[in-house]
């Protein structure tokens, strides 16, 4: 039986930065633009978070039963694969993470329009589908783009949505620096199995491009959401605050283009979960102080 330990590993806490900053960012939006709603800011952290996690233990469940997660792969600990949680429990697991996203998602739809109802069943099949059912589109490269569609887009520009009722250009552009940011944690944890998803036949993105490819392709993301970031001052001059989690963003950068694997680069997705974290701190602040 897993220990608490092993559950909260499982859970791949690195990557809950992606479910906090897009909520937060928008959250700020929404206040410097007088929409602010403390509760459904609120609810909108805790479907974010819940989705994540559903995500993630679902990640573990159907991996582990398909035999693509083996317990040499090199990460956070594997409950299915590696026989610590019986998969039935696993699959709970997440199962329960996308009640309770549902179940609050629910209260929000109550509280702001009815088709947040569809774009809720969308993020929740999404989620599953990413390596569950028959045809996972993680398994086919396609993981990097739904991960910057709803932790990028949906995430931002909905949670401005429930609190202001309407989603102004300046929640569209903020949602792709966030969505870049997201899509760089997904793209060097791929990096780093790229040896194992071959063996397995798991043709993520990062297997399709090459490690050349996937270590040009996570620098691009990371000065990109630098890019994006920036075209926002016009709005809030705060906006170059961002700047100051550049140094957060050299070492993982320098690990990736100098051809390190393996844990140095879970240590790198680590640097890359605390470079996610300070951006959003800073970036939230600058928009809420526009």
């Amino acid at each position: 039986m897993a220990t608490v330990g092993e559950w909260v590993s499982g859970m791949r806490p690195r990557t809950l930065p992606n479910s906090v900053v897009p909520v937060a960012a928008g959250t700020a939006l929404a206040f410097s633009l007088d929409g602010f709603v403390w509760w459904k800011a609120l609810a909108a952290l805790v479907v974010s978070l819940s989705l994540q996690v559903g995500v993630n233990f679902a990640n573990d469940y159907s991996d582990g039963i398909k035999g693509t997660d083996t317990e040499e792969r090199t990460g956070p600990t594997r409950l299915t694969a590696t026989g610590l949680a019986r998969p039935e429990h696993v699959l709970a697991a997440a199962l329960g993470s996308f009640a309770v996203a549902g179940v609050v998602g629910l209260v929000v739809v109550a509280a702001s329009s009815w088709w947040l109802l569809l774009l809720g069943a969308a993020a929740i099949a999404a989620a599953w589908y990413y390596t569950g059912g028959n045809s996972p589109y993680g398994y086919r490269g396609l993981g990097e783009v739904s991960v910057f569609v709803f932790f990028g887009v949906v995430a931002v520009v909905g949670t401005v949505f429930v609190q202001l009722g309407s989603a102004p250009w300046q929640t569209w552009v903020a949602s792709v620096p966030i969505g870049l940011l997201s899509c760089s944690v997904l793209v060097i944890n791929n990096l780093r199995d790229i040896p194992t998803d071959q063996e397995t036949g798991k043709i993520t993105l990062a297997v399709r491009l090459g490690e050349a490819g996937t270590r040009r392709l996570y620098t691009g993301a990371v000065v990109a959401s630098y890019v994006f970031a920036l075209a926002l001052t016009p709005f809030s001059w705060w906006v170059p605050l961002v700047l100051l989690s550049v140094p957060l963003a050299v070492r993982p950068v320098r690990r990736v283009l100098g051809g390190q694997v393996g844990r140095d680069l879970v240590r790198g997705l680590g640097e890359t979960g605390k470079l996610q974290m300070a951006f959003g701190v800073l970036f939230s602040v600058a928009l809420l102080l526009g």
